[in-house]
Protein backbone atom coordinates (compact mmCIF):
# COMPACT_ATOMS: atom_id res chain seq x y z
CA UNK A 1 0.00 0.00 0.00
CA UNK A 2 2.14 3.44 -0.76
CA UNK A 3 2.42 5.36 1.44
CA UNK A 4 2.38 9.27 0.72
CA UNK A 5 4.17 10.33 3.66
CA UNK A 6 7.11 7.88 3.68
CA UNK A 7 7.73 9.10 -0.09
CA UNK A 8 8.28 12.63 1.53
CA UNK A 9 10.19 11.49 4.57
CA UNK A 10 12.21 8.63 3.25
CA UNK A 11 13.04 7.40 6.93
CA UNK A 12 9.31 6.09 7.43
CA UNK A 13 10.26 3.78 4.89
CA UNK A 14 12.70 1.76 6.41
CA UNK A 15 11.68 -1.27 7.96
CA UNK A 16 14.13 -4.16 9.47
CA UNK A 17 12.80 -7.41 9.72
CA UNK A 18 14.65 -10.52 11.33
CA UNK A 19 12.32 -13.65 12.46
CA UNK A 20 9.42 -12.06 15.10
CA UNK A 21 11.71 -8.92 15.42
CA UNK A 22 10.50 -5.74 13.46
CA UNK A 23 12.53 -2.58 13.58
CA UNK A 24 11.29 1.03 11.89
CA UNK A 25 11.63 4.53 12.70
CA UNK A 26 8.65 5.33 15.54
CA UNK A 27 5.63 7.63 14.02
CA UNK A 28 3.40 9.59 15.96
CA UNK A 29 0.70 7.40 16.38
CA UNK A 30 2.58 4.64 18.43
CA UNK A 31 3.93 7.35 20.92
CA UNK A 32 0.94 5.55 23.33
CA UNK A 33 2.41 2.20 23.12
CA UNK A 34 5.96 3.73 23.59
CA UNK A 35 5.09 5.49 26.73
CA UNK A 36 3.15 2.25 28.17
CA UNK A 37 6.04 0.33 27.85
CA UNK A 38 8.21 3.43 29.55
CA UNK A 39 6.04 3.71 32.49
CA UNK A 40 6.51 0.11 33.11
CA UNK A 41 10.30 0.84 33.12
CA UNK A 42 12.74 0.24 31.52
CA UNK A 43 15.54 -0.47 34.32
CA UNK A 44 15.76 -1.27 37.91
CA UNK A 45 14.91 2.59 39.85
CA UNK A 46 18.09 2.19 42.28
CA UNK A 47 20.67 2.01 38.75
CA UNK A 48 21.05 3.99 36.26
CA UNK A 49 22.64 2.48 33.06
CA UNK A 50 22.15 6.10 30.65
CA UNK A 51 24.84 9.01 30.50
CA UNK A 52 21.87 10.96 30.67
CA UNK A 53 20.08 9.87 33.09
CA UNK A 54 16.46 10.59 30.96
CA UNK A 55 14.03 8.17 32.62
CA UNK A 56 14.15 9.67 35.99
CA UNK A 57 10.85 12.06 35.34
CA UNK A 58 7.62 10.30 35.60
CA UNK A 59 3.89 11.02 34.30
CA UNK A 60 3.91 13.48 31.74
CA UNK A 61 7.22 15.30 32.41
CA UNK A 62 8.74 12.02 30.89
CA UNK A 63 6.35 11.60 27.88
CA UNK A 64 6.95 15.66 26.90
CA UNK A 65 11.08 15.05 27.03
CA UNK A 66 10.81 12.13 25.30
CA UNK A 67 8.66 13.84 22.46
CA UNK A 68 11.20 16.53 22.23
CA UNK A 69 13.85 14.53 22.11
CA UNK A 70 12.35 12.39 19.48
CA UNK A 71 11.24 15.07 17.22
CA UNK A 72 14.39 16.97 18.16
CA UNK A 73 16.34 13.93 16.22
CA UNK A 74 14.07 13.91 13.37
CA UNK A 75 14.22 17.64 12.95
CA UNK A 76 18.07 17.35 12.80
CA UNK A 77 18.96 15.01 10.49
CA UNK A 78 21.75 15.72 8.32
CA UNK A 79 24.36 14.18 5.92
CA UNK A 80 26.91 15.08 8.26
CA UNK A 81 25.41 13.98 11.66
CA UNK A 82 22.25 12.19 11.67
CA UNK A 83 20.62 9.75 14.43
CA UNK A 84 18.26 7.13 13.45
CA UNK A 85 15.82 5.98 15.76
CA UNK A 86 13.95 2.89 14.91
CA UNK A 87 10.86 1.37 17.79
CA UNK A 88 11.37 -2.53 18.19
CA UNK A 89 8.50 -4.42 18.00
CA UNK A 90 8.37 -8.32 18.74
CA UNK A 91 5.36 -10.65 17.63
CA UNK A 92 3.45 -7.48 16.84
CA UNK A 93 4.21 -5.76 20.51
CA UNK A 94 5.98 -2.59 21.14
CA UNK A 95 8.97 -4.15 23.45
CA UNK A 96 11.66 -0.57 23.26
CA UNK A 97 13.58 1.35 20.59
CA UNK A 98 17.38 0.42 19.04
CA UNK A 99 19.11 3.67 17.39
CA UNK A 100 22.58 5.10 16.00
CA UNK A 101 23.88 8.37 16.42
CA UNK A 102 26.78 9.56 13.47
CA UNK A 103 28.88 12.63 13.57
CA UNK A 104 31.20 13.56 10.53
CA UNK A 105 29.46 10.39 8.80
CA UNK A 106 30.67 10.87 4.91
CA UNK A 107 34.15 11.00 6.45
CA UNK A 108 34.04 8.73 9.16
CA UNK A 109 31.72 5.76 8.16
CA UNK A 110 31.42 5.12 11.83
CA UNK A 111 28.49 5.56 14.38
CA UNK A 112 27.36 4.88 17.69
CA UNK A 113 24.65 2.32 18.65
CA UNK A 114 22.32 2.81 21.40
CA UNK A 115 19.33 1.07 23.01
CA UNK A 116 16.50 0.59 25.49
CA UNK A 117 14.15 -2.32 26.55
CA UNK A 118 11.22 -2.73 28.69
CA UNK A 119 12.09 -4.28 31.49
CA UNK A 120 9.64 -7.04 31.12
CA UNK A 121 11.52 -7.97 27.92
CA UNK A 122 14.35 -8.12 29.51
CA UNK A 123 16.37 -11.73 29.09
CA UNK A 124 14.71 -13.28 26.35
CA UNK A 125 17.01 -12.81 23.92
CA UNK A 126 15.54 -9.73 22.74
CA UNK A 127 18.48 -7.09 23.51
CA UNK A 128 20.99 -9.32 21.42
CA UNK A 129 18.42 -9.54 17.94
CA UNK A 130 17.81 -6.22 18.01
CA UNK A 131 21.36 -5.09 18.17
CA UNK A 132 22.17 -7.67 15.66
CA UNK A 133 20.05 -6.39 13.27
CA UNK A 134 20.16 -2.87 13.32
CA UNK A 135 24.00 -3.72 12.84
CA UNK A 136 23.27 -5.59 9.79
CA UNK A 137 21.43 -2.65 8.50
CA UNK A 138 24.73 -0.28 9.38
CA UNK A 139 27.20 -2.40 8.40
CA UNK A 140 25.33 -4.34 5.24
CA UNK A 141 23.16 -1.62 3.95
CA UNK A 142 23.94 1.91 5.03
CA UNK A 143 28.02 1.88 4.26
CA UNK A 144 29.21 1.96 7.68
CA UNK A 145 32.85 0.44 8.42
CA UNK A 146 32.02 0.44 12.03
CA UNK A 147 29.70 0.48 14.82
CA UNK A 148 30.34 1.36 18.12
CA UNK A 149 28.77 0.92 21.69
CA UNK A 150 29.59 1.79 25.21
CA UNK A 151 28.10 0.71 28.41
CA UNK A 152 29.09 1.48 32.21
CA UNK A 153 31.12 -1.23 34.03
CA UNK A 154 28.26 -1.83 36.13
CA UNK A 155 25.77 -2.92 33.18
CA UNK A 156 26.51 -6.59 32.79
CA UNK A 157 23.61 -6.99 30.52
CA UNK A 158 24.32 -4.29 28.03
CA UNK A 159 27.96 -5.68 27.71
CA UNK A 160 27.34 -9.07 27.63
CA UNK A 161 24.88 -8.10 24.41
CA UNK A 162 28.35 -6.49 22.86
CA UNK A 163 30.07 -9.51 23.35
CA UNK A 164 27.80 -11.87 21.67
CA UNK A 165 27.51 -9.33 18.48
CA UNK A 166 30.61 -9.45 18.63
CA UNK A 167 32.24 -5.91 19.27
CA UNK A 168 35.44 -5.48 20.99
CA UNK A 169 36.80 -3.64 23.88
CA UNK A 170 38.34 -0.27 22.47
CA UNK A 171 39.00 1.79 25.76
CA UNK A 172 37.75 2.84 28.33
CA UNK A 173 36.11 6.62 29.86
CA UNK A 174 36.02 8.27 33.34
CA UNK A 175 32.61 9.89 33.31
CA UNK A 176 30.67 11.77 36.11
CA UNK A 177 27.28 9.80 35.98
CA UNK A 178 24.41 11.98 37.89
CA UNK A 179 27.78 13.87 40.07
CA UNK A 180 29.95 10.16 40.99
CA UNK A 181 32.60 8.40 39.28
CA UNK A 182 31.94 5.71 36.55
CA UNK A 183 33.85 3.83 34.06
CA UNK A 184 32.04 4.08 30.58
CA UNK A 185 33.58 0.94 28.57
CA UNK A 186 34.14 1.84 24.51
CA UNK A 187 33.49 -1.33 22.00
CA UNK A 188 33.99 -1.36 18.48
CA UNK A 189 32.08 -3.96 15.76
CA UNK A 190 33.87 -4.10 12.43
CA UNK A 191 31.92 -6.07 9.73
CA UNK A 192 34.44 -9.26 9.85
CA UNK A 193 33.65 -9.85 13.83
CA UNK A 194 30.00 -9.24 13.45
CA UNK A 195 27.95 -12.53 14.89
CA UNK A 196 24.86 -12.27 12.35
CA UNK A 197 21.57 -13.74 13.98
CA UNK A 198 20.47 -16.91 13.27
CA UNK A 199 17.64 -15.54 10.78
CA UNK A 200 17.90 -13.85 8.14
CA UNK A 201 17.53 -9.79 8.39
CA UNK A 202 15.48 -8.35 5.96
CA UNK A 203 16.37 -4.63 4.72
CA UNK A 204 13.43 -2.02 2.79
CA UNK A 205 13.97 1.71 2.26
CA UNK A 206 17.12 1.59 2.81
CA UNK A 207 18.42 3.38 -0.33
CA UNK A 208 15.82 5.72 -0.04
CA UNK A 209 17.11 7.11 3.11
CA UNK A 210 20.17 7.01 1.62
CA UNK A 211 19.43 9.63 -1.24
CA UNK A 212 17.54 11.90 1.23
CA UNK A 213 21.21 11.94 3.14
CA UNK A 214 23.26 12.23 0.15
CA UNK A 215 20.81 14.99 -1.29
CA UNK A 216 21.11 17.29 1.71
CA UNK A 217 24.70 17.06 1.38
CA UNK A 218 23.97 19.38 -1.88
Amino acid sequence: MPDPLADLWPPFGLRVTCGPLVLRPVRDTDFPDVFAVLHRGVHDPDRMPFYVPWTRPSGAELERRFLQYHWGNRAALAPDAWQLDLGVWHSGRFVGMQGVTTSHFPVTRTGETGSWLGREFHGQGIGTLMRQAVCVLCLDHLGFDEVTSAAFSDNPSSLAVSRKVGYRPNGEQRLAREGVLATNVQLVLRPEDLVRPPCDVEVVGAEAFLELVQARAT
